[in-house]
């Protein structure tokens, strides 16, 4: 399972409050916010935000740290590789990137992913 190895926590991401429960086996995962501002797998209101990888359960509500800048190791995936993040359920894959799978970072070496996910931009008209 994916860690944390890399990141600030002042500029590297936000907390929200999770939607419902969270399993830790399922990290790392891209997630967004719903229109509570709650934390939920796949794009949910705001599209994908970032990407969050804890190796234990929280319950919904808990609060829970979402990376936008920052490294993963012990990723499984292969070196040089872009991967993307489905919109509906959150998995991250090296699949192409189209309507419903967004770039979320890219490896290094194979077991280690580097998140790089930019605001998503909003149409103010």
């Amino acid at each position: 399972m994916a860690r944390i190895d890399k990141y600030d926590p002042v500029s590297g991401g936000f907390r929200a409050r999770l939607n419902a429960n969270y399993t830790g086996a399922a990290a790392p995962l891209a997630v967004g916010l719903n229109s509570s501002g709650r934390i939920v797998a796949g794009a949910g209101q705001t599209g994908i935000v970032g990407v969050v990888c804890s190796p234990r359960d929280h319950a919904a509500g808990d609060p829970l740290d979402v990376m936008t800048s920052g490294e993963l190791v012990e990723f499984s995936g292969a070196a040089a590789t872009v991967y993307t993040a489905n919109t509906t359920t959150g998995v991250i894959s090296n699949a192409a990137a189209s309507a419903t799978q967004v770039p979320i970072g890219f490896t290094v070496e194979a077991t280690r992913l580097i998140v790089r996910k930019a605001v998503p931009t909003f149409d103010a008209t």
